[in-house]
């Protein structure tokens, strides 16, 4: 083992499916670590929360939308150290919520085809996730 030890910090991101096969992804605003890449809707775990709770918590909090554990599939997950803390963070899919998904939080939002992920520049740790999401999304044929 080895390197500095750094806090855990866990985090929830959801590939929000829509009926076209597309992925949601949302920039990060301005004032933002990290600002101008895109990444995965979600965020923090609470103390005590259960991550597909938080989940469902930061999809409604940021995009409006309803959505129950039943309707969230574990797909993947990142583990990355970051000079300050290292990120765990679960990667769920969505296909069925209730509303449109629309910005609370004044970040972009963009539907994107899983093999054009590769074109929004994304935080280290959401990068390695979007093979996951072709091969889901996409196989080949």
């Amino acid at each position: 083992m080895s390197g500095q030890v750094r806090r855990l910090l866990l985090v929830v991101a959801c590939a929000l499916i829509d009926a076209d096969g597309r992925v949601l992804i949302a920039e990060r605003p301005k004032g933002k670590s990290l600002a101008g890449l895109w990444e995965f809707p979600g965020g923090k775990v609470e103390p005590g929360e259960a991550p597909e709770a938080a989940l469902i918590r930061e999809l409604a909090e940021e995009l409006g939308i309803v959505t129950q554990v039943a309707c969230l599939a574990p797909l993947t997950f990142a583990s990355h150290a970051y000079d300050e803390f290292h990120l765990l963070m679960p990667l769920y899919v969505c296909r069925r919520y209730e509303g449109t998904p629309a910005s609370r939080e004044g970040q972009a939002l963009k539907w994107v085809r899983p093999k054009a992920l590769r074109d929004y520049p994304m935080p280290p740790a959401d990068a390695p996730l979007i093979a996951h999401l072709v091969d889901l999304l996409e196989p080949p044929r």
